[in-house]
């Protein structure tokens, strides 16, 4: 297992690195653009942590630089105490004219502006992406009409026969088989109200999901739920080309689509109709980069659209650390008519650190309990 592992990390450290280059870059460059439109003196923009490999200083004094650790990178302003934007206190003593060019006495608005710039960066680099592909490659789909139904399952036992086209799902119009997963798993084990397309006559079915093995693209299974029906033996897939246009606006609802899904997978999870064997950490990243590496360029490029827009949206939730605890602060000094003390920052901070290492560890538990380490 841990051979098997090592082998995936040799053989595609350069798409692993292409995926982390471009979410991340995209990500610290938001920031980094619009803090230079805000007149904020940037002193760092790094791809990774720790000590560098290479850098250089801009005409502007910023140093870009690479650095060793490879999960993720950050941009220091000025008046910045650390990689995480923590204020330096001891900004308050200088001058005025080093202080106009800090973040920290920038008004709030810019402040705020400068912080959402790295999320909105990620999903204009997903929708720039995901129009790219749509509009070089097209989109397939596969008819979602039901071949066959499995003995026992909750789709028989509702009465869905092979034969039937799935027109929606609790009103979700259902045009693409492959939808059908990421819709059920969505809903966990609600009542679905499933409207097909029988011999010509419509009719709606309610479904069940229930508990399941399913493939989970990387040649494994993991459990999810499912209602119990495959496609058509045989059938060919479709491919619908797009106009610049329409391929913008299927682009955006792409974006949209992951963004429900992640979101409403979250509160299914946490609600307990969601299964954790859906939850994945860096582990998981690369063995999917593994398997997404061997179908070639095109659906890396892809993956790095999908992960941009993941790392977008968790960018934006409100733990302190991320950019999603900045806005937090900001919406509390806007309330307030002043910024939060340092103890209530300090302590924030601290449960952000605690939040976060226990999503790493939880993902990271998950992650090896995949590869049978318990």
């Amino acid at each position: 297992m841990l051979a098997s592992l090592h082998g995936i990390l040799l053989s595609d450290i350069p798409a692993i690195l292409f995926i982390i280059t471009v979410v991340v870059f995209f990500h610290e460059l938001g920031h980094f653009l619009v803090a230079r439109a805000c007149g904020v003196k940037v002193d760092v923009f790094s791809i990774g942590f720790g000590r560098e490999i290479v850098g250089w200083n801009d005409r502007r004094g910023t140093r870009w630089k690479l650095s060793w650790i490879p999960l993720g990178g950050y941009v220091k302003f000025a008046g910045d105490a650390d990689a995480a934007s923590t204020p330096d206190r001891a900004a308050a003593r200088l001058s005025a004219a080093e202080r106009a060019v800090m973040l920290q006495f920038k008004p709030l608005w810019q402040r705020a502006a400068v912080v959402v710039a790295g999320p909105l960066a990620n999903f204009v680099v997903a929708v720039t992406i995901f129009t790219a592909l749509f509009m070089y490659t097209g989109h397939v789909t596969l008819a979602p009409i039901v071949g066959g139904v499995t003995k026992g399952g909750a789709a028989e036992a509702a009465g869905i026969k092979p034969g039937d086209r799935i027109m929606a799902i609790n009103g979700s119009e259902i045009d693409d088989f492959d939808q059908l997963p990421q819709i059920i798993s969505m809903h966990g084990g609600e009542d679905l109200a499933v409207l097909l397309d029988r011999h010509g006559r419509r009719l709606t079915l309610h479904v069940v999901p229930r508990p399941m093995k399913l493939p989970d693209g990387l040649g494994k299974m993991e459990s999810s739920y499912g209602i119990g029906v495959s496609s058509v033996v045989g059938l060919r897939p479709e491919r619908h080309y797009y106009s610049p246009p329409g391929a913008f606006v299927a682009a955006c609802r792409q974006t949209a689509d992951i963004v429900q899904t992640s979101l409403v997978g979250i509160v299914k999870l946490i609600q307990g109709h969601a299964s954790a064997d859906q939850v994945g950490g860096t582990i998981r990243i690369v063995q999917v980069t593994h398997v997404v590496a061997q179908m070639g360029f095109l659906a890396l490029l892809n993956l790095s659209a999908v992960l941009s827009v993941s790392i977008g949206l968790i960018n934006l939730f409100p733990i302190p650390l991320l950019d999603g605890g900045h806005l937090l602060y900001y919406g509390c000094e806007a309330v307030l008519g002043r910024p939060l003390g340092a103890r209530a920052q300090e302590l924030g901070f601290r449960f952000g650190v605690i939040v976060i290492l226990g999503l790493v560890l939880a993902t990271a538990f998950h992650d090896l309990a995949r590869l049978n380490l318990f």
